[in-house]
Order: structure tokens, then sequence, then C-alpha cells
């Protein structure tokens, strides 16, 4: 490459710096270089101040051309040359070139490395900010489509600014109750919404359709935290581990097996019923227990001593309460969609 923009220095200028641009921007993305470095590498082949302004993830800071951060305050300048991080957003990153009639052939590469380099490195450490075009749930829905055809799939994630060149990056789907699939980062602060959510393992772009699969399965194990069950609101599916297996055995409205049944009948028995079992199901001790849903160790001891009679099983040994915890999971997944 630095072959080539000498030689292509020597016909044209402007093509061979062009190039030795694209060079430059290529050795920083392949060393992971962090935000100040791309801005840094901008504002010294610009030859003026670069600046970086991302106000959804509350990002700015501004190089000099000598290399010293010197952080703004003002907003950019109308005329300064400038770029998105996402096509179709707003402008994010400024070359501080005042009285230009437009960006320079040079000017215009530096921009569009130097933003896609940012944008990378934004979405690795601080998730996808939202804006157009990343809200079409069309892209959204391609993108998490194992069906759709690959390049279009690969076309839908680069219009959504995920980063399908970097094979370190990662993204996981997420399955909301009653709302519309989202995709994150791996490693972002969770923008999780208010209620049930199912979280996909972490992929590459192009295997999302299968970390959506596995959000869809996580939200199956989750629960609404009502006063019949206890649960987690939202349930990441590199937890479940062999437990996701039941979601593919159990189907919802299929004939119970006995066990679920005879929960059914107990829980039909009395009202603490399914609260209590879930509490001795899912704390370390039945002292925990107790005190999870309020009671005192003497009244649970004599809740299990009935609901052991219903249940036709004891759920006080180490097999008993597996098997408890196996009949519960299996009740959840046949009321849950």
């Amino acid at each position: 490459m630095k072959e080539l923009a000498g030689r292509l220095a020597a016909v044209d200028p402007d093509a061979g710096a062009a190039v030795a641009v694209i060079a430059y921007f290529d050795r920083l993305a392949e060393a992971r270089a962090g935000l100040e470095a791309l801005v840094r590498g901008a504002a010294v082949l610009a030859g003026c101040p670069a600046l970086l302004a991302d106000e959804e993830r509350r990002v700015r800071l501004r190089v000099e051309p000598d290399g010293r951060r010197t952080d703004a305050v003002g907003p950019p300048e109308t005329g300064w040359p400038c770029a998105p991080l996402v096509p179709g957003g707003p402008p994010a990153l400024w070359l501080e070139r005042a009285g230009a009639d437009g960006p320079s052939v040079v000017d215009a590469v530096i921009l569009e490395r130097a933003s896609a380099a940012v944008r990378s490195v934004l979405d690795r450490t601080r998730g996808r900010a939202p804006g157009p075009p990343a809200d079409d749930p069309a892209l959204v829905e391609t993108v998490l489509d194992a069906g759709a055809p690959l390049p279009a799939r690969l076309h839908a994630a680069r219009r959504l600014g995920l980063d399908t060149a970097d094979p370190a990056a990662r993204f996981r789907a997420v399955a909301v109750a009653g709302g519309p699939p989202l995709i994150v980062a791996d490693g972002a602060p969770p923008v999780l919404p208010v209620g049930r959510a199912g979280v996909g393992t972490a992929v590459a772009a192009v295997d999302l359709p299968r970390s959506w699969a596995a959000a869809r399965t996580a939200l199956r194990f989750t629960s609404d935290g009502g006063a019949q069950e206890s649960g987690p609101p939202v349930v990441h599916a590199d937890e479940l581990g062999g437990v996701a297996l039941l979601a593919d055995l159990v189907v919802p409205g299929a004939e119970p097996a006995p066990d679920v049944r005879a929960v059914r009948a107990a829980a039909a028995d009395a009202p603490w019923m399914l609260r209590t079992l879930h509490a001795v199901a899912s704390t370390a001790s039945l002292r925990a227990a107790a005190a999870d849903i309020n009671v005192h160790h003497s009244t649970l001891q004599d809740r299990l001593t009935h609901a052991e009679h219903l249940l036709g099983w004891p759920v006080r040994t180490p097999q008993g309460r597996f098997r408890l915890q196996l009949a519960l999971t299996m009740h959840h997944l046949m009321e849950s969609q």
C-alpha cells in the first residue's frame, strides 16, 4: 500500500494522499486504536484541528494538528467539513477548516475512514447509538431472519451501523415481551426495556439469527414477577446452559407431563402453593425460602408437608428438589409463548 501511494502521488498527489490515508486508518483499526488516537490521526493528516462530538453517547474530544488534545466547548461551525457516524445520521466528526468550499478529496477520505473507525470503537465499547436508520424495523427484521439471503442481511447490518468487517465485533439480539426486537453491542451498557426480555448469545453480525433464536428461548424462561410465580424478568441465554433444551421439548398447549399435572393440582389447592414451591426450588435453604416469602420457618415446614402430600414426592431432599425444579420449569414453559 505504501508503494502504491508513492506511485500514485507521482501522477496525482490527491490520489496518492488518499491511498496513504486509507492505509493509515486501516493500521489503526487493526491495532484496535482508541477514540483519541483516531481523532488525532484525522487532525494530523488534515493539518487542522479535528473534533468528535457524539451527543447520544456523550463523547466529545478535540485534537490539534500537532497532536495535543484541547477539548472545546463551543458548537461546530457550519462551514466545517464533517461526516456522520452512521449513514443518514447527524454530523459527528468535523475538520476545523474554515472557508473551504466543501471538503477536498483528501479531507473527504479522512472523514470517511476516521468516522468508520470511530463508529467501530463506539459500537464495541458503548453500544450502538439510536437514530435513523437504526430504528428501521425492516432492517432489524432482515438482520435477524435466518431465511434472508446473506448479502441482504449484511447490507441491513451495515445500514444499522453494525460492524461487519471486524472479526472481533460481537452483538446480541434481544427478544422483548410485547415489543420489537433489539440488537445491542456485546459489552455495552445494557439498554433494556421495562418488562420481560430474553438476551441472546454474543455473535458476529452475520450470525445474529442464531442469537435471535436463543433470545426467544430465553424469553420463555422470564417471569413478570406476579404473585403466583417468581423469577427474573430478564434472562440471558448464556446462563441457561442445558436447561435451554427443555424449551424444545415442552410445547405450549401440549399434554402436560405427570409432574406438571401434580404441580397444577397442588396450585389449585391453595393460593400460596406456587409461590412457596418456587421459593423452595430457587433459594439455597429452607430458611432462605421462608425469608423470601416472609413466613416463619415452622409455617414453611407445615406448608411443605401439605405440598408433598399433594405432589406425591418429597421436596426437602436433593432429588425431590431437583424434580420440583424441573416440574416448575416445565409448567412455566407450557404457559409461556
